[in-house]
């Protein structure tokens, strides 16, 4: 365990893989995500489009978790859960969330702040009619965030949804569907030597994009 303290306190890493100056930015956020993004598809990030996403319940406690993003445009952040879920219910109530791109190979890093809608149903359709078969299944298996009482428990779920569809297609469930994040706030990091990281922030004000330098 000291040795493990040790480490951590310890732990440092030199963040030297790129700068970021007016000079690069785009007048738009989106633009400049999609640059970011395509480049993280090129470098061979793992999990490129994995993002952390936050919200709140209704005492303002805070949840994060990993989600994978399943589209975007200048609509917003589009990813798909069980509307039961945890995260589910704490956007019923408080549609405010925030979602985190980390790619630690390019030492790059987008925060995104904004409110957060369900798509529509054929969207939602249309993209769990493209999940494999056992994904499909598993959205029906799954009583997302509740509690089971054993792995087994879950495997019989599983088993009787593949029984009741065995010769038809799986529709999607009715809890289960997309969400879509309309950004507010985007904040670009760059890692830089010596914790000096570059920041930019984006904030939409009357439908246009104030751009600003951060701090480090």
């Amino acid at each position: 365990m000291d040795q493990l303290k040790h480490l951590i306190k310890g732990s440092r890493q030199q963040y030297d893989k790129d700068k970021l100056s007016e000079e690069n930015l785009l007048e738009s956020p989106f633009d400049l995500f999609t640059q970011w993004l395509q480049l993280a598809v090129d470098s061979k990030v793992h999990e490129p489009i994995a993002m952390n996403l936050a919200t709140v319940n209704k005492e303002g406690h805070p949840s994060s978790r990993i989600v994978l993003m399943r589209g975007f445009d200048e609509n917003g952040i589009v990813f798909f859960s069980n509307y039961a879920s945890k995260k589910g219910e704490q956007l019923s109530f408080n549609t405010a969330a925030a979602v985190n791109f980390y790619w630690l190979e390019l030492h790059k890093q987008i925060r995104i702040e904004g409110f957060t809608s369900k798509v529509p149903d054929q969207v939602s359709d249309e993209y769990f009619n493209s999940r494999p078969r056992e994904s499909q299944i598993g959205a029906w298996a799954s009583l997302q965030s509740h509690i089971l009482k054993s792995r087994q428990e879950l495997d019989d779920r599983v088993a009787a949804i593949e029984k009741k569809y065995i010769n038809s297609e799986v529709p999607r469930p009715s809890n289960w569907g997309g969400y879509v994040l309309k950004p507010h706030i985007f904040e670009f990091w760059q890692g830089r030597p010596d914790r000096l990281h570059d920041r930019f922030q984006y904030t939409l004000q009357n439908e246009n994009w104030k751009i600003d330098r951060l701090s480090p």
